[in-house]
């Protein structure tokens, strides 16, 4: 296994520190504009920092740029960034088909979901509804769009902090805001508790490599889920707030080829 976290090429960015900030992003219009020091995962124009959990080629075609969450030969088709990172604010933009549960999610380091999910005029959101982290805090309103509607989270990740046996030390901390909303407040995140997030259900070469990095180093890749409906997203970015960010670029020893 080792030789596998070894065959992730790592380059690291020069990138300052940056120090604790009020967390207070903009989405009145969409879509929002990347700001200075963000790195761009997918801008339907041509950027596209995704690969296949396997670390291939991605399947999801791209329509009117945006990305169409799809299922491949096996469920859990979900696709990972070639950008890691510990703490960061994530920016994605996204819309639910109609007449669908437009059932999908943004999994923070492939530990953390946050939901998206069909939840528009619920009166009481649980934890499988949009703005919760599934499996750790339902959301502090229901702010969903109706499907057909453009809409967006913003959420700023503070990573656990793990020992040199890969034992959680720190709790991690998620806020996020969706469609003007905050739906979580610096949320503690421990150790992941659904059967079904990447590491465990679907599983692959690539994705074990990652995994035991992650737990070296607290540095791991966003992934947007596929769960059988063709959710749509674009504008994908990803601004670090530390000097720990990477890109990872998957090697065939990485792939388990």
């Amino acid at each position: 296994m080792l030789h596998r976290v070894a065959a992730l090429l790592m380059v690291l960015l020069p990138l300052a520190v940056l120090a604790e900030e009020p967390f207070a992003p903009v989405q009145e219009s969409l879509p929002v504009p990347a700001p200075e020091g963000a790195i761009v995962l997918f801008d339907g124009a041509g950027t596209n920092h995704f690969v296949s959990m396997a670390g291939d080629e991605i399947d999801w075609p791209v329509r009117e740029g945006a990305l169409v969450s799809t299922r491949g030969n096996n469920r859990s088709n979900h696709i990972v960034s070639t950008y890691h990172f510990r703490d960061a604010d994530l920016h994605v933009e996204f819309r639910l088909p109609e007449n669908s549960k437009g059932n999908s999610g943004v999994y923070l380091h492939g530990h953390y979901e946050l939901q998206i999910f069909n939840s528009h005029g619920k009166d009481e959101p649980g934890m499988g509804d949009m703005g919760a982290v599934y499996a750790f805090s339902k959301p502090l309103v229901n702010a969903a769009r109706p499907p057909g509607e453009w809409q967006v989270y913003d959420i700023r990740y503070r990573a656990p902090r793990r020992d040199e046996d890969g034992q959680i030390v720190e709790s991690g901390r998620i806020t996020a805001w969706l469609n003007g909303q905050l739906v979580q407040d610096k949320t503690p995140v421990s150790e992941p508790r659904s059967n079904y997030h990447p590491f465990r259900y679907g599983t692959t070469p690539y994705l074990e490599a990652i995994e035991q990095q992650q737990m070296q180093t607290s540095v791991g890749p966003v992934f947007l889920q596929d769960h059988d409906s063709p959710v749509q997203f674009r504008n994908v970015w990803v601004r670090p707030l530390d000097d720990r960010a990477t890109f990872a670029k998957p090697t065939a020893d990485a792939r388990g080829d």
